[in-house]
C-alpha cells in the first residue's frame, strides 16, 4: 500500500492514480464522525435558505430571458446563449440538491423542484437522474456498479478498452484532450437520455415528464425562432447547449476522475473509506462555492448526500481534522490543478492504446 503524503495542513492526502488501498485508518468509523457532524446540526434542513436560492436561481434566469427579448434579432444575442446556459448550469444545483432530500422534508416539494428545474429548464429526465446518481454514490468509481463511469466513452482502466469499438477507440487514444472537447456534447446527451428513458420505461413518472420536455421544448423553439433569423437561432441553440455541456462537465469531472478506482465483487472498503477515497475536493472560495453549487467539497457531499450545501463548508473542517487523527487520505487541490490531474490521468491510462501495447498490459495484469 502507498503511504500517502502529507500537505502543510497535516491532512493525509492520497497520491492521485493510485489504486484502492485494502484498509486505510482502519480504526475510523463513519459513524463516529457522523456523530461530531450532528452534534453541530449540519444535517438539519433549512428551508429558508433553499427558497433564498431558489429566488437567486429564478432572477439569473428572468434576467436571461429578459435580455434575450431586448437584445432581439442580433449576433449580440450569443452572450445571452452563453448567459443562459451558465445559468442552466446553475439550475441543476437545485435538481440535485432536491434529488437528494437536502432541501426540503416535504417530498412533493422536493420533487416540484426537481421535475421543474431538471425536465423543464434543462431538458433532463429528473426520474433517471435520481437513480442513476443514487447507484453513484453507492459505488463511486466501481468500474461495474458505477453508471457514472459505464456511460462515458473514455476508459478509467485498461480492461474497458475492450468494449470500445470504431470512432470510440480514437476517442480514447487522445482522450486526455477529447474528454474535454467532447463535453460540448454533454447537454445534447442528456437530452437524448431523456427521451430513451422515459420511451424505456426507467422513470416513474413518464406522462409528467414527457409534458415537461414537450411545454419546454416547444416554448424554447417558438421563442428563438420568432425573435431570431433561422441562422441565429441555430447558433443560439448551439452556443447554449455547448455552454451548458461544458459547464455540467466542469462540475463532474474533476470530483472522481483519476481518484481511486475499484474494482471486482467484493467490497473491501467500508463506507468512509469508500467516499474519501475517492472523492477530490477543489479548495473553496465564495468564487469556487458559487461556481460548484458546494460540489467542491465532494468528499463531504458523498459522505452526508442530505447535507445542505450552506453547511458543507463546516463539515469540510470536521472531516479533514478526524481524517488527519486516523490517517485516512483525504485529497483537496486547486481549480485548476484539478483539471490537471484528470488530464494527466486519462492520458496515463490511455497510453498503452497510443503505443500498440494493450494486449501485453491485459496479459500482464492477467
Amino acid at each position: 500500500m502507498q503511504r500517502p503524503h502529507v500537505q502543510e495542513t497535516g491532512v493525509a492526502v492520497a497520491p492521485p492514480h493510485t489504486q484502492v488501498p485494502q484498509r486505510t485508518g482502519a480504526s475510523a468509523t463513519f459513524s463516529e464522525l457522523l456523530k461530531r457532524v450532528k452534534a453541530e446540526g449540519l444535517l438539519d434542513l433549512d428551508p429558508k435558505y433553499y427558497i433564498g436560492r431558489l429566488v437567486r436561481n429564478t432572477t439569473l434566469l428572468v434576467a436571461g430571458l429578459t435580455a434575450f427579448f431586448l437584445v432581439g434579432d442580433s449576433w449580440w444575442t450569443l452572450a445571452v446563449a452563453v448567459w443562459m446556459g451558465l445559468c442552466g448550469g446553475q439550475s441543476s444545483f437545485m435538481w440535485h440538491d432536491a434529488g437528494h432530500k437536502a432541501m426540503f422534508r416535504n417530498k412533493k416539494a422536493a420533487s416540484a423542484v426537481g421535475y421543474f428545474h431538471a425536465n423543464f429548464v434543462n431538458g433532463v429526465s429528473f426520474g433517471w437522474w435520481v437513480n442513476h446518481h443514487n447507484r453513484h454514490h453507492s459505488n463511486p468509481n466501481h468500474l461495474d456498479m458505477d453508471p457514472d463511469i459505464g456511460r462515458r466513452t473514455a476508459i478509467f482502466d485498461l480492461k474497458q478498452y475492450a468494449s470500445r469499438t470504431g470512432v470510440q477507440r480514437f476517442i480514447v487514444r487522445y482522450q486526455s484532450v477529447l474528454f474535454f472537447v467532447l463535453l460540448v456534447l454533454e447537454s445534447f446527451k442528456m437530452h437524448k437520455t431523456a427521451v430513451r428513458s422515459i420511451r424505456q420505461g426507467l422513470t416513474k413518472r413518464p406522462v409528467l415528464e414527457s409534458a415537461l420536455l414537450l411545454a419546454r421544448a416547444a416554448i424554447y423553439l417558438t421563442c428563438v425562432f420568432t425573435v431570431l433569423t433561422p441562422l441565429q437561432a441555430v447558433a443560439f441553440i448551439l452556443v447554449q447547449q455547448a455552454t451548458l455541456g461544458v459547464y455540467f462537465g466542469m462540475i463532474f469531472a474533476p470530483n472522481h476522475k483519476g481518484m481511486d478506482v475499484r474494482d471486482g465483487d467484493e467490497e473491501t472498503l467500508d463506507w468512509l473509506e469508500r467516499q474519501v477515497l475517492t472523492s477530490r475536493n477543489i479548495r473553496p472560495s465564495w468564487f469556487i462555492d458559487f461556481l460548484y453549487g458546494g460540489l467542491n467539497y465532494q468528499v463531504e457531499h458523498h459522505l452526508f448526500p442530505a447535507m445542505p450545501q450552506k453547511n458543507l463548508g463546516r463539515a469540510r473542517e470536521l472531516t479533514r481534522e478526524y481524517c488527519a487523527e486516523r490517517g485516512v487520505p483525504y485529497h483537496e487541490v486547486g481549480f485548476f490543478a484539478s483539471y490537471r490531474e484528470v488530464a494527466g490521468y486519462l492520458h496515463e491510462v490511455s497510453a498503452p492504446v497510443r503505443r500498440g501495447e494493450v494486449d501485453a498490459h491485459l496479459g500482464r495484469a492477467a
